[in-house]
């Protein structure tokens, strides 16, 4: 009985983990906003919006916004944060839309989705002739020593390791585009050290977010021997005397819809 309050509580806070102990997602979000010449009335899809705070700063620009994300609690959270704007809860590759918005903006949302074939061609139905995609996410290689690590420390507990992740590099992710009809403006992709929250959690905490689905195959005291053997392999690596640097890199690509098409 005891363990099983221990789980659950554990599980509650991975959830709440997932939610609020993530800013820099959207600040780095941000950046990439500046790639777009908003105009006052544009419309715009934010693909896999989570809380709605880049949502709400496309707004703030004068565009007609509508969230989207598959996460229930993501788009209620949404919904109370930006009251003013549309969010609805739905799935990236078969979005309800046909020639509907002129940008279609996502931030961190990519390397979630395996499909790759059915995104595209999603957006590309949903966008207007002549409209555009802008969208950034981890690139090949993405937190490679925290990958490589979970990976061979997640396996050594008994657990097979299921990678959760798409990270292209620019020539596959390019190929992908031109193949579903796109004209590409860029692909790039650049490395982008990122420090992590919490201090001496922030390893722990940010493995909660992005690898929950593999923790939850664990009991709790299996997780604690995971994070404490990550903590000793990657501390040489990653961190730096006061917080966690984690590995990221990541790849942006802008690139449009015909406008005959």
């Amino acid at each position: 009985m005891v363990a099983d309050l221990r789980e659950m509580q554990e599980n509650q806070r991975v959830s709440e983990i997932r939610i609020d102990k993530h800013e820099f997602v959207s600040q780095y979000g941000r950046s990439l906003l500046g790639e777009l010449s908003l105009e006052a009335g544009q419309n715009i899809l934010d693909l896999g919006c989570g809380t709605g705070k880049l949502s709400g700063d496309l707004a703030a620009q004068g565009a007609t916004v509508t969230g989207v994300d598959s996460s229930p609690e993501m788009v209620e959270r949404a919904r109370k944060n930006h009251p003013k704007l549309e969010f609805l809860v739905a799935d990236a590759t078969q979005l309800p839309y046909e020639n509907t918005f002129d940008v279609i903006f996502s931030n961190a949302v990519f390397h979630w989705i395996t499909d790759q074939n059915a995104l595209l061609d999603s957006i590309f139905r949903a966008l207007k002739p002549g409209g555009i995609l802008l969208c950034e996410f981890g690139a090949e290689r993405n937190t490679g020593h925290i990958f490589n690590a979970f990976q061979e420390e997640f396996n050594k507990l008994g657990q097979v390791f299921e990678n959760p992740f798409y990270y292209p590099s620019p020539q596959e992710y390019s190929g992908l585009l031109l193949a579903h009809g796109f004209d590409i403006e860029f692909v790039r992709d650049f490395d982008r050290p990122t420090p992590l929250n919490d201090g001496a959690d922030g390893l722990r905490n940010w493995l909660a977010q992005f690898y929950t689905a593999s923790l939850t195959k664990l009991s709790v005291d299996n997780r604690d021997i995971l994070f404490s053997r990550l903590e000793k392999c990657l501390k040489p690596l990653l961190w730096d005397g006061e917080k966690w640097i984690a590995d990221y890199r990541r790849i942006q690509a802008k690139a449009k819809k015909p406008i005959d098409a």
